[in-house]
């Protein structure tokens, strides 16, 4: 059975906005993690990596599995490519709205600042336990303060510059995807060749 393209993108675009609602929580539990539940550097460390880099892709490879049922459970290269972006591209626009925009602007206004106190204290205590001169963990603050200053840019060229590269890395991931989830149809479709075969159909 052959999907239009049109099919294709619409149920691409349809995964996206459920699979954009669950990353966007993911984000949004991510920074009370690290800024209210995470007691130690490495929670710290790690959390961010676990919420934002691990569950995210295991989550979106589920979405691509079922995704690929949805359009009859097998698609060519391009097809996968081409729904998977769009559901990629979808997800990331709720994400980057909800929890960039709403709850960064709205709902957390500081949240760059809280994330900031976190990380800095938590590695700070934990150079402080290794014995590290303050020198040292004074220059180590300033680098971190430093990184953290470029993400309050929020000047029409810095956000466009993010969007651009984020598009860009979207489209290489669902290149990804789509080389792992890929699953050409087989050469006859034995269900349409019965069907024709069949006089009383």
């Amino acid at each position: 059975m052959t999907v239009p393209d049109n099919e294709i993108r619409k149920k691409g675009a349809t995964s996206g906005i459920l699979l954009g609602v669950i990353l966007m929580m993911l984000n949004i539990f991510s920074f009370y993690f690290i800024t209210t539940i995470a007691t130690s550097f490495w929670m710290i460390s790690f959390g961010p990596i676990i919420f934002s880099v691990l569950l995210p892709l295991i989550v979106a490879g589920v979405f691509c599995s079922d995704l690929r049922k949805k359009l009859g459970g097998y698609w060519t290269f391009k097809q996968a490519t081409t729904a998977i972006f769009m559901m990629m591209l979808v997800s990331y626009a709720i994400t980057y709205l909800g929890a960039n925009v709403l709850f960064g602007k709205v709902v957390e206004p500081h949240m760059i600042e809280k994330t900031q106190t976190a990380i800095i204290g938590a590695t700070t205590q934990m150079m402080e336990k290794q014995g590290v001169e303050q020198g040292k963990i004074d220059d180590q603050v300033e680098k971190m303060q430093k990184q953290f200053a470029l993400q309050t840019d929020t000047s029409p060229v810095k956000v466009l510059t993010g969007i651009a590269v984020s598009l860009i890395f979207i489209f290489v991931l669902a290149l990804i995807f789509a080389a792992i989830f890929k699953k050409d149809p087989p050469l006859f479709d034995i269900a349409a060749l019965e069907q024709e075969a069949d006089p009383t159909v």
